[in-house]
């Protein structure tokens, strides 16, 4: 499965300039899937809306299917399989109920089969200083599963973008007791520069546990510019993989399963939580 020793398993992120066209961006996943099982990786992680990236709702919705009609991800699935490689697709976006879509993950099996799905649960809706104003939720409807998988690295938790920011979901996945969490990402750049880093270290600690979060980077077809950095943070906090901001590419790194347990017993936090009294007000 990897070269690491019996605890390590190796794994594989895309960063990605995902565009408008999701054929081209299918190419540069199966691309990605090849090279990634050539290299020894046991499970290849792709960004949040891997498949199509256009804030021109009118002409992106022309690519916005059912799952069943998605050629990313029937090409992904194939690649999947020829390749024996577990894939996590961050996120496509997914025809699910008349007009409205879901921002919907994927993890596939080695037979190319879809062992799970999250939708994202919460809607990124912000006006930013910088003039930038977005509305998820005109166009998607938001998840209401929490989501684990088991997979190379363990238990697997799902999660996509501005999920990072609320708590509780994070709080359900510690519960779980995952061994890596998924965050999978198109930050903007102010919000890159200010919490990426911060907020995907802090929920590695948390919830002592591996977080592995493929990210889209540099400047997109529609007009955007995301943050890139994709991350591996180990459950100590520290960080294993930062493939920085300037280009798209593939990039490795080693997920030690052993580390888990090891910072689990030196400092016991999940053993420790205690559920926190509501308040009855003054």
């Amino acid at each position: 499965m990897s070269d690491g020793g019996a605890s390590g398993v190796k794994v594989a992120l895309l960063q990605m300039t995902s565009g408008i066209d999701p054929l081209a961006n299918a190419a540069t996943m199966v691309g990605a899937v090849k090279r990634a099982a050539g290299e020894g990786a046991a499970m290849l992680f792709t960004p949040e809306m891997s498949g199509l990236i256009d804030r021109d709702r009118k002409r992106g919705s022309a690519h916005v299917v059912p799952e069943d009609q998605s050629p990313v991800l029937a090409a992904v699935r194939e690649a999947a399989a020829k390749a024996g490689l577990w894939v996590h697709i961050g996120s496509l976006g997914v025809q699910v109920d008349g007009e409205l879509w879901a921002n919907r993950a994927f993890v596939i099996d080695p037979a190319g089969a879809i062992a799970a799905r999250y939708d994202k649960i919460h809607m990124f809706d912000v006006d930013l200083a910088t003039g930038e104003s977005w509305r998820e939720s005109a166009a998607y409807r938001p998840g209401e599963q929490v989501v684990t998988v088991d997979c190379p690295v363990g238990k697997l938790g799902l999660a996509i973008c501005y999920d990072i920011r609320f708590p509780a979901l994070f709080e359900e996945l510690e519960r779980q007791r995952c061994d890596a969490i998924a965050i999978p990402a198109a930050f903007t750049v102010p919000t890159g520069k200010a919490h990426w880093h911060l907020m995907q270290r802090a929920r590695a600690v948390e919830a002592s546990a591996f977080v592995i979060s493929a990210a889209q980077v540099g400047h997109h077809e529609d007009g955007r510019e995301t943050y890139g950095h994709s991350l591996v943070i180990d459950p100590w906090g520290d960080v294993v993989l930062d493939m920085g901001g300037e280009r798209a590419g593939l990039g490795f790194a080693e997920i030690d399963l052993a580390r888990i347990a090891e910072v689990r017993r030196q400092l016991p936090s999940l053993a420790n939580k205690r559920e926190i009294p509501r308040s009855r007000g003054s």
